[in-house]
C-alpha cells in the first residue's frame, strides 16, 4: 500500500537531520505501482531536487529502484522513469489450513512466481507440519533458482488465534501442540529475515482488499472451510482488537428457533456458528441424515449435485451464517463481504440464505451499497496477502533506512 506523500519542506514541518531520513516515504511511492521520473518526485514529495536527486541514488546504489524507460521530453533528452526493482529479491509464504498447505514464492511486489500445494492435518502438530513447510520454501528456492540469501521475508497463516506482535498461535482449538511454539525462531535458523505470522483469514482479507477492493475502506472477509473465519478491514488496515482475537464470528453464538438441542462446537461451547455451518459440522448432518460423506469436498459436491437433504442443510447453513453477518453488517457497516474458501463454491444455495438474512436484520443505512460477493482470488488470496503484508513491513520506512545504512 502506498505511503501518504511527504510534507512539503515548506509547511513548516521540522527539516529531518538524518542524511537518509525521508527516503522510505520516497521509496513507498514507487511501491505504489509507478514509474516516475525525477520531477514526478519533486511534485509529489514537495522536497527540492538535490534532495530528491540524494533519495534516488542512495535508493539506486541499494538496489530499491532500477530505471524502467524514458518520460515525457523535457528540453530535448526524455527523462528516465525509475521503478520499484520487484525482482531484488523474494519473499516465501505458507498459507496453512486445517487440511491443507498451499506455499509460494513472490516477487517484492507480492505477485505469485511459482507455488505448490499438498494435503497437511493441522493437528499432526508444528514439528511435522513446519518440516513439510521448510520443504516447500526449499522446492520452491530451488525452482526458481533462488537461494534463502535472496529471501526478503517470510510470512505464514494458521487456521487459529494470533498474537500478531509475538508472532506465535495462542490457545488455538484445533491446532494441537502449537500453543506458544516458536515459529519465527524456527524459519530463523535457515532465513536471515522478518517472519510474520497471521491468522488465515486476516492474510485473505488483505489479499482481497488490495488486489480488488483497494477503494472500499472497510471490508468483511469470511473464509467458510471446515471451520468459520473472518478477517476485518477499517480504514484500509486489518483490525485485529486489542488481543488480536478480532473477526472471530465462527464462535459467536446463535439461538435457532428450531433447534431445540444446539449442537456441541469444537471448541467445547453450544450452538456456535461454526457448529452449524463449518465444513466439519455439514458433514455431521449428512452423516447424521444417512448420507456417505467422508470429507467436507464430498459433502459439497453432495449439494452441487442437488441432493435434497444436501440443499436443505446447506440452505439452511446459509440463513444461520446471515445472521452472523447482518450482526457485523450493523455493528461496523462494511462496504464489501467477500466469502471464500472451499463451501463458497456452494454458492447458489448458500449465498441466498446469507443475503435474505443480512438484508433483512441489517439497518438500511448499513446496506444501501453493500456488496455481498464471493472471492476472485480464491485460493491465492492467503499466499497474496500474507506477501503483501510482509513486504510492507520489510519496506516501512525506518526498515528502509537501514537497508540504505547497510548498503552505503
Amino acid at each position: 500500500m502506498s505511503a501518504a506523500p511527504l510534507q512539503s519542506q515548506t509547511s513548516g514541518v521540522t527539516a529531518p537531520t538524518s542524511v537518509n531520513s525521508g527516503v522510505g516515504e520516497v521509496l513507498a511511492l514507487f511501491r505504489g505501482g509507478r514509474a516516475l521520473t525525477r520531477a514526478e518526485v519533486m511534485t509529489l514529495t514537495g522536497l527540492s531536487r538535490t534532495t530528491v536527486n540524494q533519495r534516488l541514488d542512495q535508493l539506486l546504489q541499494a538496489r530499491l529502484i532500477a530505471a524502467a524507460g524514458e518520460g515525457s521530453p523535457t528540453r530535448g533528452r526524455p527523462a528516465t522513469r525509475f521503478a520499484f526493482h520487484a525482482r531484488r529479491g523474494v519473499l516465501l509464504v505458507a498459507d496453512l489450513g486445517a487440511t491443507g498447505m498451499r506455499a509460494a514464492v513472490c516477487d517484492l511486489n507480492g505477485e505469485i512466481a511459482s507455488e505448490r500445494q499438498r494435503r497437511i492435518d493441522i493437528t499432526g502438530g508444528p514439528d511435522a507440519i513446519l518440516t513439510l513447510v521448510e520443504q516447500e520454501f526449499a522446492a520452491l528456492l530451488a525452482e526458481t533458482g533462488t537461494t534463502p540469501a535472496q529471501v526478503h521475508g517470510i510470512g505464514l497463516s494458521v487456521p487459529g488465534p494470533v498474537d500478531f506482535a509475538r508472532g506465535a498461535v495462542v490457545n488455538p482449538p484445533i491446532m494441537t501442540g502449537w500453543d506458544g511454539y516458536d515459529i519465527r525462531g524456527r524459519f530463523a535458523r535457515t532465513y536471515d529475515c522478518p517472519v510474520q505470522v497471521d491468522k488465515d483469514v486476516n492474510a485473505m482479507a488483505i489479499g482481497e482488499y488490495r488486489r480488488n477492493y483497494p477503494d472500499a475502506g472497510h471490508l468483511l472477509m469470511l473464509k467458510l472451510g471446515t471451520g468459520i473465519g473472518a478477517g476485518v478491514v477499517v480504514g484500509g488496515q486489518i483490525y485485529r482488537g486489542a488481543d488480536g482475537a478480532a473477526g472471530d464470528i465462527g464462535h459467536s453464538q446463535l439461538s435457532q428457533p428450531d433447534d431445540e438441542n444446539q449442537p456441541l462446537c469444537r471448541c467445547g461451547n453450544i450452538g456456535c456458528v461454526e457448529a452449524y455451518v463449518g465444513g466439519w459440522a455439514l458433514m455431521r448432518d449428512l452423516q447424521a441424515a444417512g448420507r456417505d460423506v467422508s470429507s467436507v469436498d464430498a459433502a459439497i459436491e453432495l449439494a452441487l449435485s442437488g441432493d435434497p437433504v444436501a440443499v436443505q442443510i446447506t440452505r439452511r447453513a446459509g440463513r444461520v451464517l446471515g445472521a452472523a453477518i447482518a450482526g457485523a453488517v450493523s455493528l461496523f457497516n462494511p462496504r464489501v463481504v467477500v466469502i471464500g474458501g472451499q463451501l463458497a463454491r456452494v454458492e447458489g444455495q448458500l449465498f441466498a440464505g446469507i443475503r435474505e438474512m443480512v438484508y433483512r436484520r441489517s439497518l438500511p443505512l448499513a446496506t444501501t451499497r453493500l456488496q455481498i460477493v464471493r472471492s476472485s482470488l480464491d485460493n491465492s488470496a492467503g499466499p497474496i496477502g500474507l506477501a503483501l503484508s510482509v513486504a510492507d513491513a520489510v519496506f516501512a520506512p525506518e526498515a528502509v533506512e537501514r537497508l540504505i545504512t547497510d548498503a552505503t
